[in-house]
């Protein structure tokens, strides 16, 4: 899966559309295979995105958890841990 993709649900803050719309981008031009798409394509590619964001906005406002709220710093630090890790610091 897209590596710029990231998990969106059960965090505190809630996801932003604007979070979803760029993950729903992220999903579009993946699948597509486009970064950019064409004049004649770009309807299709914005309706798309559209399409994914509003389908995955239901998603992430549907889902239930009992789990509590994952904070942004502590899994930004995880990421960069994990980063250092895999590239070196």
């Amino acid at each position: 899966m897209c590596r710029n993709i990231h998990v969106l649900f059960n965090f505190e803050p809630c996801a932003t559309e604007d979070e979803i719309r760029a993950a729903a981008l992220q999903y579009v031009r993946k699948i597509s295979g486009y970064v950019k798409p064409s004049a004649v394509n770009t309807p299709a590619f914005d309706r798309a995105v559209d399409d994914v964001a509003r389908a995955s906005s239901a998603l992430v406002d549907s889902l239930v958890t009992a789990a509590p709220p994952r904070s942004r710093e502590v899994e930004l630090a995880r990421a960069h841990e994990r980063a250092a890790r895999r590239f070196g610091a």
